[in-house]
């Protein structure tokens, strides 16, 4: 698929990988945004170059996307705890960008793509953080709500698969097992951490090798169980690319997504 034309890259940090690409919707404003966070693994060969499709798909339907990098697994100061770090920068990084874009922060979302939609439920989940934290940050940017596509949503399970598969990278993600590191995988992995305290929505093709659908719909009976707004949306003939990007295939799936998203959001301005 063609890719779309850029948009306005902004840095919310020093280093080469902290930067975002904020896509605005034509119009007066000011919009509800998305943070946008890439797929693959977790790991420094993977950019955010291939879900640039579904940052511009988002402005196009009158939601402001934030398209962000971070620095990964084989770039200095990737992993634990700066991979976390980052996205969570970049994402507090808004309400800078707010001050000269008309964008609003009070309708913030947060979508991801398969490690993407891991990073982008933790997100979510970041009030809840411990003051002891090695990634507590004081007063994170509330997410009203989350799209999650292809997600990973258990990193204790999903750590356990072949070597050199995307399974393998949670061990080096996190610096290791959830025997060295327990605290680590309650802090970071979804299942951990419910309730987010925010509405999911998921996009999950049925015949993903990469994701388990099955592990997306056991994290979402876990969410409904501890409280949350939990919804799956199943592509039948689909795999793990497929729910990256709205298609003639997929587009309804995502549209029913975002009046998901929009409904739980307050009003503008609030």
């Amino acid at each position: 698929m063609p890719l779309p034309p850029a948009g306005e890259r902004i840095a919310y940090g020093p280093g080469a990988q902290q930067f975002g690409e904020l896509r605005v919707p034509h119009g007066r404003g000011p919009f509800p945004v998305v943070v946008l966070v890439h797929g693959g693994c977790w790991q420094s060969a993977f950019d955010y170059v291939y879900i640039t499709r579904l940052g511009a798909w988002f402005a196009q339907h009158g939601v402001a996307s934030w398209t962000i990098e971070y620095r990964r697994l084989g770039d200095a100061g990737g992993g634990w705890p700066g991979t976390f770090l980052d996205v969570a920068q970049a994402a507090d990084f808004l309400r800078q960008v707010a001050r000269t874009h008309p964008i609003d922060v009070s309708r913030s979302f947060a979508a991801g793509h398969s490690a993407g939609g891991q990073l982008a439920l933790w997100l979510a989940s970041r009030g809840s953080l411990p003051a002891d934290s090695e990634l507590f940050r004081r007063d994170p940017l509330p997410i009203r709500g989350v799209l999650g596509l292809a997600a990973i949503t258990d990193l204790s399970t999903y750590r356990i698969g072949p070597p050199d598969s995307c399974n393998s990278a949670v061990d080096p993600l996190l610096g290791g097992s959830p025997g060295q590191f327990p605290r680590r995988y309650a802090e970071t992995s979804p299942l951990q951490r419910l309730p987010l305290g925010a509405p999911q929505y998921f996009i999950q093709g049925e015949r993903d090798p990469i994701v388990d659908p099955a592990s997306v719909r056991r994290y979402v009976d876990a969410a409904t169980r501890a409280g949350d707004r939990a919804v799956i949306s199943t592509l039948p003939a689909a795999g793990h690319f497929e729910a990256s990007v709205p298609t003639a295939r997929t587009g309804q799936a995502f549209e029913r997504a975002l009046r998901f998203l929009l409904s739980s959001a307050p009003a503008a301005g609030r």
